[in-house]
């Protein structure tokens, strides 16, 4: 692959700790302290021992937090970290995303809900669509402004959101918006171009990277920036990113995207897709039988290898295989 100048190795993280103890009365405390912990999206990192990213809107979280504490009968500390020893950065980036995620996944399993509901597959009344709805988007923006290191999971509740959105407003019509295709996409417009998606690539954006070097343009340059805060510039093609060119749109993760909207017609790819779909969105919607065995090769490429440029390299060759199997079963 074709590889532009790669960024400075990321900076140590700066961290703040909220150590704190508790008196064993008044029981309620605990639940109290442990609930604003989560609403600030606070991980403990050692028994009692909670950390977020530094910065002066969580310094100041920490300080009403801990005042709460001590008002309780509690006592505590706030001190900002350079983690050393123990744990590293990525550790604890880690225990951040998972949480998120976990939150991104419940998420989109209600908006699955919610839409099955809308369109009289299920069981109960969904009231007023509109106040749902905009209860789930304001959910939607809790969870994001506690995803400071821009989790998985966020692309594909946004694409949900963005068919509900669609559906409602097309309900009249009774128009089923999941099942329009994406517009299709000039073939030419896409050669040439700088692809660039979030550091951490994972098997969506894996399969999409080589999706996009092997079918759309064997040239094709990318590059990999922070899930948050990034602005793109003139050429540049986001995918798998918040409000990018190719993601999620509505239940089609952004593989099945591209896939739909350049019209490559193959089965094999197709098949592929599914496979990408089932672990990505993680909703068994194809029930392939491939995506565990799939799911662990990509897990293990990515335990093995923080680079991204050697991620998708390392699955560019388990897709390349992939991709022969079901081409010959199909020429059979």
């Amino acid at each position: 692959m074709s590889k532009p100048n790669r960024p400075d190795a990321e900076p140590t993280e700066r961290w703040l700790l909220l150590v704190h103890q508790l008196p064993s009365k008044p029981a309620y405390l605990r639940v109290k302290v442990w609930r604003r912990l989560q609403a600030l999206g606070a991980v403990a990192v050692k028994n009692a021992v909670h950390a977020l990213p530094a910065g002066e809107q969580t310094q100041e979280d920490f300080e009403w937090l801990l005042k709460e504490i001590v008002e309780g009968g509690g006592e505590g500390l706030i001190c900002e970290a350079r983690l050393i020893d123990g744990l590293s950065d990525e550790q604890v980036r880690s225990v951040f995303n998972n949480a998120r995620e976990a939150d991104y996944d419940a998420l989109a399993n209600d908006l699955r809900a919610f839409t099955i509901t809308l369109a009289g597959d299920g069981e109960g009344n969904p009231g007023d669509p509109r106040i749902r709805l905009g209860r789930l988007r304001a959910r939607l923006g809790q969870i994001a402004a506690l995803d400071f290191f821009g989790a998985n999971g966020r692309e594909k509740v946004d694409g949900l959101l963005g068919a509900l959105e669609m559906r409602l407003r097309d309900r009249e019509a009774e128009v089923e918006e999941d099942d329009v295709p994406p517009s299709a996409t000039e073939p030419e417009s896409l050669k040439g171009r700088l692809w660039v998606t979030r550091r951490g690539v994972y098997v969506d954006r894996i399969a999409s990277a080589w999706l996009i070097q092997r079918f759309i343009d064997p040239k094709a340059r990318f590059k990999f920036v922070a899930a948050k805060g990034y602005e793109p510039e003139p050429g540049e093609l986001r995918f798998d990113m918040f409000e990018g060119e190719f993601t999620h749109e509505g239940d089609r993760c952004t593989f099945e995207v591209l896939l739909a909207r350049t019209e490559l017609n193959d089965p094999a790819l197709t098949a592929i897709g599914q496979i990408v779909h089932d672990i990505d969105l993680k909703d068994g919607k194809y029930g392939r039988d491939e995506a565990g065995g799939i799911a662990r090769l990509v897990e293990g490429i990515a335990t093995a290898n923080r680079d991204d440029w050697k991620r998708i390299e390392r699955g560019a060759a388990i897709f390349n295989d992939l991709y022969e199997v079901f081409r010959r079963k199909r020429a059979r």
